[in-house]
């Protein structure tokens, strides 16, 4: 049987973005990967390398790279937003302008871990509200635990497509999936953006526990009651429970918490260390998606009542100053109670 290819435009070229634009390439898909650095396309275009991301890693030599947009999409049957999240209203509203011009049909998804600040939206719902003409029903959203550095060493990974519309989910199933990148699908676009989103949170409690020199027994706790912090606010939102026990939740979740390849878990190593949260986001040099969306999440556990101790610990260690010896003290002092 011959597998279907597809014309496919990456907006974002960080490190999930290449990941994710140089394997759909190897399957035979024609790819191009847009980003806003020529430093960066040059080095893909001329070495089939993006080493201010992906250091020594090579991508598939048949994926292509522009910082035009328009040029990136005109021929594009699925589009992918993977850029941060601060940057989707800018990117989609750019693209809103470019669509009345184009004549193919498009599935657009995205593959974006976080949550707009004040207003609180998921980033389907950002998409759908620059490009009024693009369904939140219609998009699709790549999640799971798969860091980027790994992907491009083909190191074994699983991931979930969620979207309401299932046979566009199978679409990209079918055109990501390989013999080392496996694609499942789930129907919960809702629930997996929000596990998505708020495992990066609890990913920077897990790098300050690591920086701490706790156990093996502290991480198991975080990972446990932080999923259900996850499951609890996610399900009063709308997502399915049963989505916080999968690749989108618990697995994101421990990859993330527990791994120097996350950007999340780096920043808690930093702030353990004594560093402050300016010094490490300068050291850093990309965008931590987990500090934001603490703030995000503090704002919705607030208004939706929603007990999250771990993460409201997070939230006041990178915002109100916290000193981390106090916040673990108040955790570890908290009334006892059921686990359910």
């Amino acid at each position: 049987m011959i597998k279907q290819t597809h014309k496919i435009a990456i907006l974002g070229a960080g490190s999930w973005g290449t990941a994710l634009a140089s394997t759909f390439s190897m399957n035979g898909n024609q790819v191009i990967l847009w980003g806003k650095n020529q430093s960066d396309i040059d080095d893909i275009n001329q070495n089939h390398q993006n080493r201010r991301f992906l250091q020594e890693a090579f991508l598939d030599k048949n994926l292509k790279a522009t910082t035009d947009l328009k040029d990136a999409v005109k021929d594009a049957e699925i589009v992918l937003f993977v850029v941060p999240t601060s940057a989707v209203r800018q990117v989609a509203g750019k693209l809103a302008s470019i669509l009345p011009s184009l004549k193919n049909e498009i599935i657009f998804g995205h593959a974006i871990k976080g949550i707009e600040v004040d207003s609180n939206k998921r980033v389907s719902q950002m998409i759908s509200e620059e490009i009024p003409s693009i369904k939140e029903d219609d998009l699709f959203f790549i999640s799971g635990p798969s860091h980027a550095e790994s992907v491009v060493k083909r190191a074994i990974t699983l991931v979930a497509v969620a979207s309401s519309n299932q046979a566009r989910a199978a679409i990209i199933q079918a055109a990501l999936s390989n013999s080392f990148f496996r694609v499942y699908t789930n129907s919960d676009l809702c629930g997996s953006e929000y596990a998505a989103a708020l495992k990066n949170v609890l990913a920077i409690a897990g790098g300050i526990i690591k920086g701490l020199k706790m156990t093996d027994n502290t991480q198991a706790a975080l990972v446990t009651r932080g999923l259900s912090e996850m499951r609890r606010l996610g399900v009063a939102l709308g997502g399915k429970s049963e989505t916080f026990n999968g690749l989108a939740g618990l697995g994101d979740l421990i990859v993330t918490a527990m791994s120097t390849n996350s950007r999340n878990f780096r920043a808690g190593l930093g702030l353990a260390s004594g560093k402050d949260l300016k010094q490490v986001q300068k050291e850093m040099g990309m965008v931590i998606e987990g500090v934001k969306t603490a703030k995000a999440v503090d704002q919705l556990s607030r208004k939706n009542n929603i007990s999250m101790p771990i993460s409201e610990s997070v939230y006041k260690i990178l915002y109100e100053n916290a000193k981390i010896d106090d916040v673990v003290a108040d955790l570890m002092n908290r009334p006892l109670i059921s686990e359910e």
